[in-house]
């Protein structure tokens, strides 16, 4: 009978933490993951030439008016174009990847809050499988981040980052 103890005791405990399982309260996954922000990024060409323009229809969104007076300050070139954009909400703890072309794209790592608004990033530009350029930046509402990108066609490719109002 000794011998039947440590098995009945073992059912027990067993028993015992099935239950506790069961009554333990399920997280709740329908509630959203907060985010640390809201980003729009673009991957734009600039050039000189008018004729080297691809032809593409994009606009820039509402809130970055005059986005193509803003890069002329910063760049060289007197045309610029939206390739692809994409918008997407950036998560800490979690990379997020702003992918407006097949060949380059963005990856964003969120550090947190930025003191006096706006988000820390952790930022690498890739094209294909090779990481370009790596940074980190400060990111706030209505101050993009331009990120001159390799020579395409030309004109260069430039990647626009911006945190959207909340």
């Amino acid at each position: 009978m000794k011998p039947l103890l440590p098995v009945l005791s073992l059912l027990f405990l067993c028993a015992v933490t099935d239950a506790q399982e069961a009554t333990a309260p399920k997280p709740n996954l329908a509630v959203k993951a907060a985010t640390d922000g809201r980003v729009w990024g673009a991957l734009i060409f600039a050039t000189n030439d008018a004729a080297q323009l691809t032809g593409a229809r994009e606009q820039a969104p509402a809130h970055l008016p005059k986005l193509n007076e803003r890069l002329g300050k910063v760049f060289p070139f007197k045309h610029f174009e939206i390739l692809g954009q994409h918008q997407q909400d950036i998560f800490r703890e979690y990379e997020s990847w702003v992918v407006p072309s097949r060949d380059l794209f963005l990856k964003i790592d969120s550090k947190g809050p930025a003191d006096k608004g706006g988000v820390n990033l952790h930022l690498q530009v890739w094209r294909e499988q090779q990481v370009l350029v790596k940074s980190d930046a400060v990111l706030r509402a209505g101050s993009p981040l331009f990120i001159g990108g390799p020579a395409w066609k030309g004109g260069r490719l430039i990647f626009v980052l911006s945190l959207e109002r909340n």
